[in-house]
Formats: C-alpha cells, structure tokens, sequence
C-alpha cells in the first residue's frame, strides 16, 4: 500500500510539474509577444514636435497616462521626452521637416510600436471637457494597429490635467486590446509590404523578358523569388503587365534572425540583391510600407 502512495505521489508530482513548466512556458510567449512601445505627441500645422510638449502641461499630462496605461499592462514602455532630449543633446536631427523629425526620433527608439496622441480641449458654459485621439502604428511600416478617440465628459472644473485623465481612461483598455491583438497576428503572420516594380524610360527589360540563367521570364522569376522569400510564403499579386507588376500584402518577419527589428528597407536589399544576381541594375526607393523597384 505504502508502494502504492508513493506511485501516485510521483505520478501527481510529475503531472504538477509540468503544469507548472507549461504555464511558465505559456507566459514567456505572452511576454515575447509584447511589443515595445512609444507614445508621442500629434503635430498640428505650425507646431514644432521639438517644443510641443514644453508649452502644454494638459499634453504631457495626457502622453503620461497613455504611457502609464501601457505600463500597467506589462508592455515595454520607451519615453519620448527622454529620447526627444537624447537627439537634441546629440544633433542628429538632419532636417526641419516635422514628419522626418518624427521617424528619425521613432528609429532611433528602437520601438516596435508608435502611438500618436492628438489632445485637445472645449471650455463651454456647461462645461470643461478634453477629447483624445490616440492611433497605434506599426514602427517600421507605418501600418495602423489602433485608433480610439476618448472623451472625458463635460465638468465644471479648469483642471484640465484630471479631464485628459478621464478621456484616456475611457478608452484605454479597448485600445490596448485591439493593439495586441493586431501585433500578435503580426509576430505570427508577419507584417505588410506593397512592392511596385516598374522600368526605367529605354529599359531594355520587361516582364516578358527571358532573362538568364533560369531563361524564364521575368515575371516568374520574380514571383518564384517572391515565394522562397516571402514571410512564410505569403504574397499576393495585385496584378502584372509587360511594364510592371504590383504586389500587395507582402508578408516579412517581425525581426531578423538576430532579434532586431525587420524594417522595408532590409527587404528591399533583398530584392536588389536578386536583381544583380540577374545582371539587372535597379533603383529603389521606400515611402512608408511600399518599395519601388525601377529597373534600369
């Protein structure tokens, strides 16, 4: 009988065990999953992204909680003003253009994901209120994860810091839940690329071309290649003709083989890669989440 317990006490220790090494195992993925993220101010016309946020104390109010409700949930949070005084200290900025001052800050983050915060507020007679616009894009593609617009109800009160609280309140947990449910498809499925591949005027090539040493043409060696290099095989086809074919919804990893961040342009190198292993000389150009290819 004793021989008997101590079977079922191993059995029952075992079983635990694995309980326990499973639910260990499920929460790492939980966690690998998570993205990091950044949550920055929307620039309006005549407004400098540098200086928005040293003039309205209601927007660094605003960004903090948005930043705080990530932090809640267990995400990786990166902070903007940190990072914003980090570029300024060093000069990295190359350009007054707002919406490049905003990419070079996202990149140099390192962060997967970017929320844009637009704040804004309405004094009434019957009452002070604060909306916000929150929009979660994908860093390197520009892709929308989520977009929720938090209102903070009509009070009689100048304390326009609480109202930015309440409207971010409102909205927060939806909006963090759309997210992560939009960035887990992306670590499973990959993220989304269009690819326009076009000719130069007095290009000697078209899609037709049997091009060497497959002596297809090209338009299937494209294809094919797409295949093979696609995030798992995924790509679609939007449509081709003799001067250029257009893909959507082409899929590429999340990260690399080295656990950094995936971007367009290292695909796009890919791509030009293929290329000259063909003998074809190409441009490329990126703009958000498409690549042009121009061959030569």
């Amino acid at each position: 009988m004793k021989k008997y317990y101590k079977k079922i006490s191993l059995i029952l220790l075992c079983f635990f065990s694995m309980l326990r090494i499973e639910a260990q195992g499920t929460t790492s993925n939980v966690q690998s999953v998570q993205p990091k993220i950044m949550v920055i101010p929307c620039v309006k016309e005549g407004e400098d992204l540098r200086t928005i946020l040293e003039s309205d104390v209601n927007k660094r109010i605003a960004i903090t909680k948005i930043k705080e409700a990530f932090d809640s949930r267990g995400f990786t949070t990166v902070d903007f003003v940190a990072k914003l005084k980090s570029a300024k200290d060093n000069n990295i900025f190359t350009s007054e253009n707002q919406t490049d001052i905003k990419d070079q800050i996202v990149q140099m983050s390192g962060a997967d994901i970017y929320v844009q915060a637009e704040i804004s507020d309405l004094h009434s007679s019957s009452g002070n209120s604060v909306t916000v616009v929150m929009t979660a894009y994908e860093a390197s593609t520009g892709n929308s994860l989520s977009n929720k617009v938090g209102e903070s109800g009509k009070f009689y009160t100048d304390d326009f810091g609480k109202l930015a609280s309440k409207s971010v309140e409102s909205v927060s947990q939806e909006f963090l839940n759309v997210m992560q449910n939009k960035f887990t498809d992306i670590v499973n499925n990959g993220k989304s690329l269009n690819i326009d591949i076009s000719f130069a005027q007095g290009s000697a090539y078209k899609m037709s071309t049997e091009v060497a040493p497959e002596n297809l043409p090209l338009s299937d060696q494209i294809e094919e290649w797409m295949e093979k290099n696609a995030y798992k095989n995924n790509y679609h086809i939007q449509g081709t003709t003799d001067m250029r074919m257009i893909l959507d919804d082409v899929k590429i990893p999340l990260k690399d083989a080295n656990g950094k961040n995936y971007n367009p342009n290292k695909f796009a190198l890919e791509i030009f890669k293929f290329f000259k292993s063909l003998n074809m000389q190409t441009e490329k150009d990126i703009k958000g989440n498409t690549i042009y290819i121009t061959i030569k």
